[in-house]
């Protein structure tokens, strides 16, 4: 039996790497006020080297999208065009964890099924009617899901697969969505598995999706276009 000292240790033991794991998991916290990401450095880094800040100014954290316009959404096959505000176009959210993206919605319009491997993500209704969801990783892979009005609000977890739909044929709807990463990713499902480039065998996408080979090749044969802006 554990005497109750290498109980204690092991549990302090346990809570570091808890803490260390969630560390690691999300974005690293900011040593100084803040880190313009200078675009134009030749330096790779996981994230974008910090310019010089005596040389920083309000522009760099400002950034006219127009986020209160609506936007097209006729030239997307899905219906649905996201305006996604991160560190590669607002310089200023450089190393500060976060994101912004609104997403416009076509009358029985859709954001298909994706996941964010990098971030959260926290949606409001500003117009219309949306049916959203995730599903929870295997085994069980149950659906969460919600109608969901203007001023509603629902929260997709990090890295699972999310989606949201007009299921409304006459009306648009928007949203706006804040994320939990200054780069969030976004891999479209559908896109990813039937869009790749070269394409993923036909074998391995007929036995993973239970179809023959002649709807693999119908569906590569598709135009997986990306509704992100």
């Amino acid at each position: 039996m554990a005497s109750p000292s290498s109980s204690y240790l092991l549990l302090l033991a346990a809570i570091l790497a808890l803490v260390s794991w969630q560390a690691i998991a999300s974005d690293p916290s900011p040593l100084q006020d803040f880190c313009v990401a200078d675009k134009d450095s030749k330096v790779l880094v996981n994230g974008f080297v910090c310019k010089d800040p005596k040389g920083a100014n309000a522009d760099d954290f400002f950034m006219a999208a127009k986020l209160d316009m609506p936007r097209d959404t006729k030239l997307s096959k899905v219906g649905s065009n996201i305006t996604l505000i991160n560190a590669m176009r607002l310089p200023g959210l450089n190393t500060l964890g976060i994101s912004l993206a609104r997403i416009d919605y076509a009358p029985l319009g859709e954001n298909p099924p994706h996941t964010h491997p990098r971030a959260t993500e926290i949606l409001t209704v500003l117009e219309g009617t949306l049916y959203v969801g995730f599903v929870t990783s295997n085994q069980d892979n149950k659906l969460f899901s919600k109608v969901l009005n203007k001023g509603d609000v629902f929260v997709f977890p990090k890295g699972l697969i999310h989606f949201q739909f007009n299921p409304n044929p006459y009306q648009p709807a928007v949203a706006i969505a804040a994320l939990s990463s200054q780069n969030p990713g976004a891999i479209t499902i559908a896109n990813a598995m039937f869009g790749s480039k070269p394409p993923i065998s036909h074998e391995v996408l007929a036995k993973a999706f239970q179809v023959d080979k002649k709807t693999v090749d119908w569906l590569q044969a598709q135009f997986w276009a990306d509704n992100h802006n």
